[in-house]
């Protein structure tokens, strides 16, 4: 049985009281409202270090039993950072570690249209730096003793303009992985194809979501996202899927899926500078 809200709110009274624990924020599809039953509970813990790990483990084998543990920051990766995977009465529940200066940085840059994607496991595209603001926007606060979170929530809902424009310029990249993937069509190199299509594809995602002014904070279902975006070019989804539908060791069939990329990347193009105007 999914945990309730109530004993969403409990657990986070309890992790507030960590050293080094600034807040806890409900993120993924129970944040959105959008969770099935099978859905993880993912729950951000916001802090500052020093992080008193031993506090959280203590929690962690309380709530989850005596299996269960968690990371030292850093311990999943630079990126997604560190924290648990639980299973508390039969529910899973991700605990997922946030520096919360980093996440400050991370939105300051993003106010003046900076940004880039990182080098994760897990994550092919990259970890996008952009993401960390994005998740607290949206979020759902369960605890903040000092109101920083609240008040960084607050600023964060309005999607930066200068971030959205430099995400649209970022199209360039993906006119020039066509050009890159059309090189190797001719050696039948169907898995770098395959990879700048991908990326290719994650750059049109940012792009869309950036010109609608929507925060994306995550690879998986990206795609269906842009596509469901209001001005998104049409049929985008599932002209994703025909273009990597198309990639094989073929050189025709890979200069076919190179040639639907194009179309994309032209109409994701215009279709981001009407959102801008």
């Amino acid at each position: 049985m999914a945990l309730t809200d109530a004993d969403l709110t409990e657990l986070a009274a309890r992790l507030v009281a960590v050293p080094g624990v600034i807040g806890v924020v409900l993120g993924g599809s129970r944040a959105r409202g959008t969770h099935t039953p099978d859905s993880d509970t993912d729950l951000g813990i916001y802090y500052r270090a020093p992080l008193d790990t031993a506090g959280l483990r203590t929690i962690a084998t309380s709530v989850g039993g005596p299996g269960a543990t968690v990371t030292e920051p850093g311990g999943w990766g630079p990126w997604v950072d560190g924290g648990g995977w639980l299973d508390i009465g039969g529910s899973a529940v991700d605990w997922i570690y946030r520096d919360l200066d980093r996440v400050h940085g991370c939105w300051a840059d993003a106010e003046q249209g900076r940004y880039a994607f990182h080098t994760q496991a897990g994550h092919p595209l990259g970890a996008a730096d952009h993401a960390y603001p994005g998740e607290l926007a949206l979020g759902r606060v369960l605890s903040d003793p000092t109101g920083e979170l609240a008040a960084l929530q607050g600023r964060v809902r309005v999607f930066p303009r200068p971030l959205a424009q430099a995400l649209v310029e970022g199209l360039w990249e993906a006119d020039f992985l066509i050009g890159l993937a059309r090189k190797a069509v001719s050696r039948g190199d169907s898995a770098y194809v395959a990879g700048c299509l991908f990326r290719l594809v994650g750059v049109c995602t940012h792009a869309l979501h950036g010109a609608a002014g929507r925060w994306l904070i995550n690879e998986k279902g990206a795609v269906a996202a842009a596509g469901a975006l209001p001005g998104a070019p049409q049929r985008f989804a599932a002209r994703v899927d025909a273009v990597f539908t198309a990639v094989s060791g073929d050189p025709l069939h890979l200069s076919l899926a190179i040639d639907l990329a194009a179309d994309l990347v032209l109409e994701t193009v215009d279709a981001c500078a009407m959102m801008l105007r």
